[in-house]
C-alpha cells in the first residue's frame, strides 16, 4: 500500500563540515552507519514502514556515492508508483545558483514535486537516527486542521542552544519560536513536558527538523525567493500567519551532526537493549549484498556488533561495531571502535608478504577510533584515542574531541603508535 496523499522530501544537508573527514568524499546522507547501512537509509526506511513510498532526496555535495547507493538499493515494482529519486542542485532558467539553504533547496526542486498529486509534503533531514511512525504524524496534522506541523523533541539546557526552540498553547499550537537561543534566554523558553522528560531535565521543546506542510501553503511559501531556510525564516514567519502545530515525540532521536555524536550513536548499538533498536519489526532497509557469513577464530567478544563477510582473528573485541568485509589480525585488541569495513575483498594475489593489508594487522591495540572504509593498519600499531589527545589533522587521520578518525583508504605503517 502507498500513501498517495503524502510525498516525502529528504534534505541531504550542506557540506557536512562538522562530520569531516567522513564527508570528504561523500555527502552526509551517504555516510556509513551501524556497519552495513547509510544514514539516508533511516528516513527512507521510516517512510517505507509508514507506507510513504514516493521520496526525493535533495543533495548537492559529493552526491556520486549517494546516487549509487540509492540506485543499487531501492527498487520497487514496475507496476507501482513508488520511487526514491536523488535531486542534485541544477541550473535552470529560473535559477543558476546552488541550494542556498533548506527552503531554497525545496524551492528550486518544486517543479519536480508538482508533477505528482499529493496533499501533504513531509520534509525530513537526511542525517538523523530515529524510528517514527509518520502515519501518526500525518493523522495528528489532519485532525488538528494544521497548515504546518513540526515534530518536536524535549531537550535539556545544554542541547537547547543548538536547536530551534518553541512554545505551544494548550492545543499544541505553536505560539513562539526562536532559533538557537543564547543560554541567558532559556528561562523564558521552558515548556510543560511529561514527567519522564522532566526527570531528565528536558524542559525545552526542540524542532527536530521534521515538517509537514499542506501542499497549497508550501507552494505559496516557496514563491518568496528571499526566504532560504526553514528554521531561520519560514517557521518563525509562519507561526503567526498559519496554524502551526507541535507533534511531540519522546522516542529515541539523535541528530548526527558531529563526529562525537556519530561515534556515540554507533557504539550505542552495542548496548544490551539499544535505544535505537534494530532488532524489531520496523526494519531498516539497505543495499542487499551477497556476502558470506563472518568467520571468527580465537576472539573474545563483548558488546560487539559484527556485519557480514568479516574474517576476524583478534584476541578481543569489546564495545565496537565491525562493518562489512572487515579483517582483523591475530592477537589484536579492539575496543570502543567503529570499523566501517571495506568496499571489496583483496585477492590472494594482492595479499603479498610484507604488504600492509586492508583492515587491522596483527598485535594491534585500537581504542576510541573510527575507521573509515578501506583503511590499512599495519602490524604492532597502537591507536589509543581519548580526551588526552589534542585535536589535529594529518594526511592519514584526524583527532576530534578525543576520537581518532582514520581517513578513507588511509595506510597506517607497521609499529605506528599514538
Amino acid at each position: 500500500m502507498i500513501n498517495q496523499k503524502v510525498i516525502s522530501i529528504i534534505l541531504g544537508g550542506g557540506q557536512g563540515s562538522r562530520l569531516y573527514p567522513l564527508t570528504a568524499t561523500r555527502s552526509k546522507p551517504a555516510v556509513p552507519i551501524a556497519g552495513k547501512y547509510r544514514l539516508v537509509d533511516i528516513p527512507i526506511s521510516n517512510c517505507i514502514n509508514s507506507d510513504i513510498k514516493r521520496m526525493y532526496v535533495l543533495t548537492q555535495f559529493n552526491s556520486a556515492s549517494l546516487n549509487q547507493h540509492i540506485k543499487n538499493t531501492y527498487h520497487f515494482s514496475f507496476f507501482s508508483s513508488a520511487f526514491v529519486d536523488v535531486l542534485a542542485a541544477e541550473q535552470t532558467i529560473q535559477s543558476d545558483k546552488w541550494f542556498q539553504g533548506t527552503a531554497d533547496a525545496v524551492r528550486q526542486s518544486m517543479h519536480h514535486f508538482l508533477q505528482h498529486d499529493f496533499d501533504y509534503a513531509l520534509i525530513l533531514s537526511g542525517d538523523q537516527l530515529y524510528d517514527m511512525d509518520f502515519n501518526d504524524l500525518i493523522k495528528k496534522h489532519r485532525e488538528s486542521d494544521a497548515e504546518i506541523s513540526i515534530a518536536t523533541y524535549p531537550v535539556d539546557a545544554k542541547a537547547a542552544t543548538g536547536f530551534g526552540i518553541l512554545k505551544t498553547n494548550e492545543e499544541n499550537v505553536i505560539t513562539s519560536f526562536i532559533e538557537k537561543p543564547e543560554t541567558k534566554l532559556l528561562p523564558d523558553w521552558t515548556s510543560d513536558v511529561s514527567d519522564a522528560m522532566k526527570s531528565q531535565g528536558r524542559h525545552y521543546l526542540a524542532s527536530m527538523g521534521i515538517y509537514v506542510f499542506n501542499r497549497d501553503l508550501l507552494v505559496e511559501l516557496m514563491n518568496n525567493p528571499d526566504t532560504i531556510d526553514f528554521g531561520k525564516e519560514i517557521i518563525p514567519q509562519s507561526i503567526n500567519k498559519h496554524k502551526t502545530v507541535s507533534y511531540s515525540y519522546e522516542g529515541y532521536w539523535t541528530d548526527i551532526g558531529t563526529i562525537e555524536s556519530f561515534f556515540e550513536a554507533n557504539l550505542g548499538l552495542t548496548d544490551d537493549i539499544p535505544q535505537f533498536n534494530l532488532y524489531d519489526d520496523n526494519r531498516i532497509y539497505t543495499r542487499a549484498r551477497i556476502l558470506p557469513t563472518s568467520k571468527i577464530s580465537g576472539t573474545t567478544l563483548n558488546r560487539t556488533v559484527i556485519a557480514d563477510g568479516c574474517i576476524i582473528n583478534a584476541a578481543q573485541i569489546e564495545h565496537s561495531v565491525i562493518g562489512i568485509r572487515s579483517r582483523i589480525g591475530d592477537k589484536s585488541v579492539v575496543t570502543n571502535t567503529y570499523m566501517m569495513g571495506s568496499d571489496y575483498y583483496e585477492t590472494l594475489e594482492e595479499m603479498k608478504p610484507g604488504k600492509i593489508l586492508m583492515g587491522i594487522g596483527k598485535r594491534c591495540i585500537i581504542n576510541n577510533t573510527i575507521m573509515d572504509k578501506n583503511c590499512r593498519i599495519g602490524d604492532d600499531v597502537t591507536i589509543n584515542g581519548g580526551k588526552h589527545l589534542d585535536d589535529i589533522e594529518t594526511d592519514q587521520y584526524l583527532i576530534k574531541d578525543g576520537v581518532v578518525v582514520i581517513k578513507k583508504n588511509a595506510v597506517i605503517p607497521n609499529g605506528f603508535s599514538m
